[in-house]
């Protein structure tokens, strides 16, 4: 019994070991997105200088940078 069960939790963490190097290789198809306010961004938008403003503005009061830029693209 006792060997079976660490064939077992050897056999898991081979897969596991696996199964977190795969996603590395496939880095090129995730997109960099994220959700705030019920808006969701993905990938670097192109501001107009407003909304640059507003993210300067945001982030000098303490909003990290990438959810100004979020926000100040949808509601800036």
């Amino acid at each position: 019994m006792t060997g079976a069960l660490i064939v077992a939790v050897l056999g898991i963490g081979g897969a596991g070991g696996a199964v977190a190097a795969s996603p590395s290789g496939d880095q090129s198809t995730r997109q960099d997105c994220r959700t705030y306010s019920g808006v969701t961004q993905c990938g670097e938008p192109r501001l107009t200088e407003k909304q640059r403003a507003c993210v300067t503005t945001a982030v000098q009061q303490g909003m990290t940078e990438r959810r100004a830029v979020v926000e100040c693209r949808a509601f800036g």
